[in-house]
C-alpha cells in the first residue's frame, strides 16, 4: 500500500476510474440504443437520463453530510460496488430476455442513489491528496478521462455491438469496475483536519444536510457561481436531451453517425483535459467558467442547426473542448475556497444547485420533441416549417435541432450574465483560501 497522498496515489485512483468510467461509458451507450430501437421514443431516452438525475435531488444533501463523517475510500468504494449490482441485473434481465425499459429507469435510479455519494467523496478526497496549485491540472486530468472514454467507449460498444451482443459489453462494464476498486484498495486517502465552518456544521444529520446550502448562500460569490451552473445546466441539459434521437432521426437510425458523433465529443474533451493539464488553466479562473459558458452555448447552435454529420462533429467537438475549461476552473475555484472537511455538505448542495433544474429539462425536452416540435417541421407542409424551417430545416429531427439550438443561445446568454455582477467576476479575491480557516 502507498503510504503517502499525493500525485503517485492520485494516479493510481485516476486510473482505476479511467477503465470504470469506459465500462460505464459502454454500457450506457449500448442501452440506449437498445432503448431507441426498442421504443423510437426520445422521450423514452429522456427519461433514463432523468431517473439517473432525481436520486441526485432527494438524497444530495443527506449524502453530503453523510461523506464528511465517513471514510471517502470506503464511500468511493461502496459507490463502485453499487453500480456493479446494477450492471449485473441488467445482464441477468437481458439473457433471461425479460429485460424492459421500465427496469432501465429503475436501476437508474438505484444507481444514482450511490452515484450522489461518489462525486461529493471523489472531489473532498483530491483536495487533500493534491496540493492546491495543482487543483486544476488534476481536475482536468478526471475530465481527461471522461472524455476519453467518451471516444472509446462508442467505438468500442459499436464495434462489440456489431459482432457480438450486449451481453459481451455489460460483462466488460463488471470487470472494468473491479478494476477500479482494486485501485482504491492500493491508497491511502488522508481525512480532513478541523476548520472553524467544520465545528459550526455539526449536528444531526438533517442540520448538517442543510448547513451545506447555508454555507452557500450566506456567501454571495459562491451562490452567483451556483446560479450560472444552475440556468447554464437547465438549457445546455434540454438540448442534450434529445441530441442522441436528433442524430438517430436525421441518419435514418445510423448507429454509426451517432457513435462517431459522441467520440468526436470525447475527443474534444480529450485535448481539452490535455491543454487544461499542461497549461493549468487561466489565470482568474472565473473567466474559464463565464467564457467557457458563453463558447459552449455558441458551440451549441452548430450543433443544433448543423445538418449532417460534419456539423454534428464540428459542434460535438469545440462544445466538449470547452466544457474541460468550464468545469476544471469552477472546481478549482471551490476546492481552494471551501475547507475540505465540510466539503462533503457542501459540494452535495452545490451541485444539487447547478444540477436540479436538469431533471426537469430532461422531462420537458421528450415530450416536446414528440408531441411539438417533430410534428411540427416533420415536412415542408408542418404548421411550424414557414416559421422555423430555416434554422435547421425540416424533415425527421428537424424539430430536435431546433431546440438544441436554441438551447445553446440560452446557455450562451447565461455565461455572458455572470460578469454584470460584481460578486462572480470577483469571487476570487472576495472569498479567502480555507488554508486561513484550519483550527489552530
Amino acid at each position: 500500500m502507498i503510504k503517502h497522498p499525493g500525485f503517485k496515489a492520485f494516479s493510481i485512483v485516476w486510473t482505476g476510474q479511467v477503465f470504470s468510467l469506459i465500462g460505464t461509458a459502454m454500457s450506457g451507450f449500448s442501452l440506449g440504443i437498445w432503448a431507441w430501437q426498442t421504443t423510437e421514443s426520445a422521450t423514452a431516452l429522456a427519461l433514463m437520463g432523468f431517473f439517473g438525475f432525481v436520486p441526485l435531488i432527494l438524497f444530495g444533501p443527506f449524502t453530503g453530510a453523510l461523506v464528511d463523517r465517513w471514510n471517502r475510500k470506503l464511500v468511493m468504494m461502496l459507490s463502485d460496488l453499487a453500480s456493479g449490482v446494477t450492471t449485473l441485473i441488467v445482464l441477468i434481465l437481458y439473457l433471461g430476455g425479460s429485460l424492459q425499459i421500465w427496469h432501465l429507469y429503475a436501476l437508474s435510479f438505484f444507481a444514482g442513489i450511490f452515484q450522489s455519494f461518489q462525486w461529493p467523496a471523489y472531489s473532498a478526497a483530491i483536495t487533500l491528496m493534491v496540493p492546491k496549485d495543482q487543483y486544476v491540472r488534476a481536475s482536468g486530468m478526471i475530465s481527461l478521462a471522461e472524455s476519453g472514454s467518451g471516444i472509446l467507449a462508442p467505438i468500442f460498444a459499436g464495434a462489440l455491438l456489431a459482432t457480438t451482443s450486449l451481453t459481451s459489453i455489460l460483462v466488460i462494464d463488471l470487470i472494468t469496475l473491479a478494476i477500479a476498486i482494486t485501485a482504491l484498495l492500493l491508497v491511502r486517502i488522508p481525512q480532513p483536519q478541523e476548520t472553524r465552518e467544520g465545528q459550526a456544521g455539526r449536528g444531526n444529520l438533517l442540520g448538517e444536510a442543510v448547513y451545506g446550502f447555508r454555507y452557500i448562500f450566506e456567501r454571495p460569490s459562491l451562490l452567483g457561481l451556483q446560479l450560472v451552473f444552475f440556468f447554464g445546466n437547465f438549457f445546455s441539459s434540454f438540448g442534450y436531451a434529445v441530441l442522441s434521437p436528433m442524430i438517430l432521426a436525421r441518419s435514418g437510425n445510423n448507429a454509426n453517425f451517432l457513435a462517431w458523433t459522441e467520440s468526436s465529443m470525447g475527443l474534444g474533451g480529450v485535448l481539452g483535459g490535455l491543454a487544461i493539464t499542461a497549461w493549468g488553466g487561466p489565470k482568474r479562473k472565473v473567466d474559464g467558467v463565464l467564457i467557457g459558458f458563453t463558447l459552449s452555448g455558441l458551440f451549441c447552435v452548430l450543433l443544433g442547426a448543423g445538418r449532417n454529420l460534419p456539423a454534428w462533429l464540428a459542434g460535438g467537438f469545440l462544445s466538449s473542448m470547452v466544457t474541460i475549461l468550464i468545469n476544471s476552473s469552477n472546481q478549482a475555484i471551490w476546492q481552494a475556497k471551501v475547507p475540505p472537511d465540510v466539503q462533503g455538505r457542501v459540494f452535495s448542495a452545490r451541485r444539487l444547485i447547478a444540477q436540479v433544474a436538469s431533471p426537469l429539462s430532461m422531462l420537458l425536452a421528450g415530450p416536446l420533441a414528440d408531441r411539438l416540435m417533430t410534428p411540427g417541421l416533420i415536412s415542408a407542409d408542418a404548421p411550424m416549417a414557414a416559421s422555423l424551417g430555416w434554422a435547421a430545416g425540416v424533415g425527421p429531427g428537424a424539430g430536435m435541432g431546433v431546440m438544441i439550438a436554441a438551447s445553446g443561445i440560452l446557455t450562451l446568454l447565461a455565461g455572458v450574465s455572470g460578469y454584470f455582477f460584481k460578486a462572480v467576476r470577483n469571487a476570487e479575491s472576495v472569498l479567502p483560501d480555507h488554508q486561513a480557516l484550519i483550527k489552530s
